[in-house]
């Protein structure tokens, strides 16, 4: 049911009604003087006009336009109304057995009434958005536009309604060559993207930023884009998604490009139907389930509808966190949220017993490398102990797989936290090949991978703390790169992984799936490419320093030690290491070692039997005086 009208409304109604009655009563007139000048129309017909018009116009609701906002649609709607009026009047003119001004009338009538109609709101609409999109002040910003003609329209339109306009639009760069030096929503096309740079470097004056309209524009054309814009100086921001696009404070609101949106690549196809088969009415256990990959473990697996989901971390805040975003987005879903700690043995085995979980998903671990520097024995007992723990306890609770999530830190390791995650990467593939040739027992998975965008304590999260407080960007070395995925892609791979783990023509005996990370990003073109995400420019606006390498970080990451052949697997964006074995019972002896060296704060000894069982870590020279002199 439609609301009480407002005064407003009920004025605005009474204007447009008496306006376009006198535009149709007006355009008949003319229209009669159009067809035969020495005659005068009569009043009653241009009257006639008017009623004509208002039996038309009030059920299509043409008295409640807004002549600011009037569209495309509205336009066509008030010509297709100035038609019908030229032919009701004509018909009623023959039936009545009046004589028409001339033959030629009813198609005269026509144009002027659709012209009388339409052509005022029109340009009352030009009129606003053109006094509107002036800039108060010379102090505004040229822009051009990267995207199709319909985002940049949009993005007019409200720019359009800003009262003080920051930018003046100069141009815009289509996505498809075939538009090229064409003319779109009121600008010219100066070049497509893979012309942009030259094409920008020819225009004077030159512009200060480009406006990514396309959503579309991700992975390597953006990242052309941004090179080109470092090359010319300029600053890139994007506009928010469509449904968002509106004035915030009058003025449409740029948005930074989302850090992801570099690393975009082809979706790469994932088997549901076998992942599902694996997750669908099993009782699943997330270790970590609070951290950057545990969560999103944590949302895919509760999309595929597991009989009951156990979340265990350590962190109150974090599972807290995880657990109130389920209550949203799966609020049926059975579950526990657990606190507890993957080094309390006790704890653990009685969890899993209570529990008796199908699958776990093993993700807790300590990952920050500085910090686990410092604190080595603490990294001993969660990663290399608390991996023992878990997969000891799923065990004997009949689990009948586990994946480990390691990292390709655990690949020739320079630093405690990647040692000790190759030391579980060890005990997880013994048990597996224990498990094999029993034909029974705990099935593990290790799955290997490199740093994940925006997860906690990674670099993506320092640059943008940095860039908060205005810089300066942090990096260690000019030479310093990473392997980076999306928390998404990774975990979708990892729970492809768990699907077919347990596949023999798959994965050999104790083999390692690692993700395929593609190519490597130097850190600081990283820096640099946050920077201009932000809408800012690399050493003008914000500085980036070298700080140094710290210890335990190399300046390139391996995802395969020299002893493991890589080969593919028939899953996209899988690999398999071939794998370097060790005996169940010898891993099982060293482990129970360090849990005494370790329960007895002896860093050196511990440190030294985790180098026999990791031949290829070497300490860093501080790490390995500091533990000598303990």
């Amino acid at each position: 049911m439609r609301q009480n009208a407002s005064p407003h409304l009920l004025r605005r109604m009474a204007l447009n009604l008496a306006f376009d009655g006198a535009s149709a009563s007006l355009g008949v007139a003319a229209a009669w003087w159009l067809a035969r000048p020495d005659g005068h129309c009569p009043l009653p017909l241009a009257l006639g006009g008017a009623l004509v018009f208002w039996l038309i116009g009030l059920p299509l609701g043409f008295a409640r336009l807004h002549w600011r906002f009037v569209s495309f649609r509205d336009l066509v709607a008030l010509a297709l109304s100035g038609l019908a009026v030229a032919l009701l009047l004509s018909l009623f003119m023959l039936g009545a057995g009046l004589r028409l001004p001339s033959p030629g009338f009813p198609v005269i009538l026509a144009l002027v009434q659709s012209t009388l109609l339409t052509l005022p709101k029109l340009l009352y609409r030009q009129w606003r958005e053109r006094r509107l999109v002036r800039p108060a002040s010379a102090r505004y910003r040229r822009a051009i536009l990267v995207g199709s003609g319909e985002e940049a329209e949009l993005f007019l339109a409200a720019h359009a309604r800003a009262p003080a306009a920051p930018y003046r639009i100069c141009g815009l760069i289509a996505l498809s060559p075939r538009s090229a030096g064409g003319r779109m929503a009121g600008l010219d096309i100066i070049a497509s993207l893979d012309d942009a740079e030259a094409a920008l470097g020819r225009l004077t004056p030159r512009p200060d930023l480009l406006i990514i309209t396309a959503s579309v524009l991700t992975g390597p054309g953006l990242r052309g884009l941004l090179d080109s814009a470092a090359a010319l100086g300029l600053a890139v921001a994007r506009t928010p998604s469509l449904t968002r696009l509106a004035p915030a404070h009058g003025i449409p609101a740029l948005a930074p490009i989302a850090i992801e949106d570099l690393l975009q690549r082809p979706q790469l196809p994932l088997d549901l139907a076998r992942m599902a088969a694996l997750i669908t009415g099993a009782r699943v256990l997330v270790t970590g389930a609070g951290g950057s990959i545990g969560a999103e473990l944590t949302r895919q697996v509760a999309a595929l509808a597991p009989a009951e989901l156990l979340l265990l971390d350590s962190s109150e805040y974090a599972l807290w966190r995880i657990e109130r975003e389920l209550a949203e987005t799966a609020p049926h879903l059975p579950r526990q949220a657990v606190i507890a700690d993957i080094r309390d043995e006790p704890r653990i085995t009685a969890l899993c017993q209570g529990f008796t979980p199908d699958l776990v998903l093993h993700a807790a671990a300590l990952k920050h490398v500085p910090l686990v520097e410092s604190n080595p024995l603490e990294a001993l007992r969660t990663n290399a102990l608390g991996t023992r723990v878990v997969a000891d306890a799923a065990a004997h609770s009949g689990a009948r797989l586990m994946v480990l999530i390691s990292t390709d830190k655990a690949v020739n390791p320079s630093s405690v936290m990647g040692a000790t995650k190759r030391l579980a990467e060890l005990y997880a593939q013994a048990r597996d090949i224990e498990a094999r040739h029993a034909r029974a027992g705990l099935r593990v998975v290790t799955v290997r991978f490199g740093n994940v965008l925006g997860s906690t304590g990674s670099v993506v999260e320092l640059f943008r703390h940095q860039l908060a407080q205005g810089g300066p960007l942090t990096v260690t070395s000019p030479e310093m790169r990473r392997y980076f995925m999306t928390a998404k892609e990774a975990v979708g791979l990892c729970l492809q992984a768990a699907s077919v783990g347990a596949d023999p023509a798959i994965v050999p005996e104790g083999g390692i799936f690692v993700l395929d990370m593609g190519e490597p990003l130097r850190i600081l073109d990283l820096a640099r490419q946050m920077i201009q995400l932000a809408g800012l420019r690399p050493e003008t606006d914000i500085k980036i320093e070298f700080t140094g390498i710290r210890p335990g970080e190399k300046l390139f990451e391996q995802l395969f030690h020299g002893a493991e052949t890589p080969r593919p697997t028939s899953v996209p964006g899988l690999l398999v290491a071939t794998p370097r074995r060790a005996a169940l019972a010898e891993i099982r002896a060293a482990l129970d070692e360090l849990s005494g060296l370790a329960a007895q704060g002896d860093t050196p000894a511990a440190l030294a039997l985790l180098q026999r069982q990791v031949p290829e870590f070497l300490p860093p020279a501080p790490l390995a005086e500091r533990a000598a002199a303990e």
